[in-house]
């Protein structure tokens, strides 16, 4: 079965995979980044997450309201942890220092493996859609990811607001 699955699952998923897992281990090295580039991939994560939801669950209320749920509560306990306490603003060349961090790649990870194992249940069993079970489990997973991701994004700009001159462009 798990052969089957492989197989029957499109290319293009397979290369969004290597695309996820080169751009994590590209985060595990610390980069100089303009804050446009480092808060634009956790804002498409959070997006791309509410679209599964959106997508996968339109007829279920109850999936959008795990989804904000888990995602506002991920994110208020990242900001209180001090996610991203780390990145330094680098005023004379405008960028922020991002540490090097594995991160990133196991969020992008887990949030694949989170939406393969959902589609392909989907797949399986059309009838998951209307599961109210189901469709809360899946979109609490995916809210978490977002919440998770917006708050990276979030404190890159706070660092950057807190070190630089108020007449700064962003």
């Amino acid at each position: 079965m798990l052969i089957d699955i492989l197989q029957r699952t499109p290319h293009w998923v397979w290369w969004l995979l290597a695309a996820m897992v080169s751009l994590g281990i590209a985060q595990s090295k610390p980069q100089h980044r303009t804050l446009r580039a480092a808060t634009v991939l956790p804002v498409a994560m959070a997006a791309l997450s509410f679209y599964g939801v959106v997508s996968a669950f339109a007829a279920q209320v109850t999936a959008l309201v795990a989804w904000a749920a888990a995602m506002l509560a991920a994110f208020v306990i990242c900001h209180a942890a001090g996610i991203g306490s780390t990145v330094r603003w680098l005023a004379a060349e405008q960028r922020l220092l991002v540490p090097g961090s594995w991160t990133p790649l196991m969020l992008f990870l887990g949030l694949f493996i989170i939406k393969f194992g959902a589609n392909v249940m989907l797949a399986m069993h059309p009838d998951l859609s209307f599961d109210g079970v189901f469709a809360v489990s899946a979109s609490f997973a995916y809210g978490v990811f977002s919440g998770i991701f917006l708050a990276r994004g979030l404190a890159m700009w706070r660092i950057a607001r807190e070190a630089a001159p108020s007449g700064m462009a962003y």
